[in-house]
């Protein structure tokens, strides 16, 4: 049985995986799932998604967490970085995301502006992925916790991002390992210790020493879910786009290639091409006909 076997109106059910658990015996993901797995310490896997395809592929796959990351500015739209997507793309990927996910967590990435001018267009802004988009959680980065409190009080899911936050980009001077001296690893574990208390349900940490990163998953009662931060985190996230080398840019060192998808695509492309090109297809099995009455003559030759 798929994963994905759900009463889904004429959403066909997916052929079973190896390894993959059927859909009766795997219950919806939901952040106090999330917290009672870090209780059990069973890991928490987390990859990013973006369209109806990928996301449906990646939650068949039994993946927890589905995070719609601003990260797509890059890897989807060919942005430098991810400060130029705006909150209706984000709504637009996150609408495609949660069409696809029977099981799996759907968070969504809050964009750069969106939150950073006063609590309430931040809250506002979140409760705009919850109604229009079925996000079933949002993601911010920074030590913002009074923002944590009051989307809390709002009764919408917060997953906070501190050490290397992309967002803060131009402030950090580029993409740095953070909280890599012991006064900057005291001041992470405290900005971690308040986003928790604010009542955020995850936290994800990003570039930071394996030893720092040790020390919050231990001492946070919350998961904390790593990338780039060693192994003992609660769970890894990592881009969909990094582990099927789909990004065309070298990869960082936290990441592992487990396919690759550019090197499948373009041999297809290029045998499609070559097919065309020497009218091998389309065939005459992968043609329509006339029924016999409705012949028509052969065109007269010059």
């Amino acid at each position: 049985m798929s994963l994905t076997n759900f009463s889904a109106g004429n959403r066909p059910a997916a052929a079973p995986s190896a390894g993959v658990p059927s859909a009766s015996t795997l219950a919806k993901v939901t952040m106090s799932a999330l917290a009672q797995m870090k209780r059990q310490t069973k890991p928490i896997t987390a990859l990013t998604a973006y369209d109806y395809a990928t996301s449906r592929l990646v939650d068949e796959a039994g993946i927890d967490v589905i995070l719609v990351g601003d990260s797509l500015a890059m890897v989807v739209m060919g942005q430098d970085n991810t400060l130029a997507v705006t909150v209706d793309e984000m709504l637009h990927h996150t609408r495609a995301v949660r069409r696809a996910v029977r099981r799996a967590l759907v968070v969504a990435d809050m964009p750069f502006g969106s939150y950073h001018s006063t609590i309430a267009e931040g809250v506002a802004n979140a409760v705009r992925f919850v109604k229009e988009a079925g996000a079933e959680a949002v993601k911010i980065e920074g030590p913002r916790a009074e923002l944590v409190a009051a989307l809390s009080s709002a009764e919408i899911p917060v997953v906070g991002h501190l050490g290397l936050t992309p967002q803060s980009l131009l402030r950090m001077g580029g993409y740095r390992v953070q909280a890599k001296t012991a006064d900057a690893a005291a001041q992470l574990r405290a900005e971690a210790q308040a986003l928790a208390e604010a009542g955020a349900g995850a936290l994800v940490l990003e570039g930071v020493p394996r030893e720092v990163a040790a020390a919050i998953a231990a001492e946070l009662p919350i998961p904390v879910i790593g990338i780039g931060a060693g192994p003992e985190c609660d769970g890894q996230i990592l881009v969909l786009h990094d582990i099927l080398n789909l990004t065309f840019a070298p990869h960082a060192k936290f990441v592992r290639q487990y396919a690759d998808a550019a090197a499948l695509i373009r041999a297809a492309v290029e045998r499609y091409r070559e097919d065309v090109e020497q009218r091998a297809f389309p065939t005459d099995a992968e043609s329509y006909h006339l029924p016999a009455a409705e012949a028509i003559a052969a065109p007269a030759r010059s």
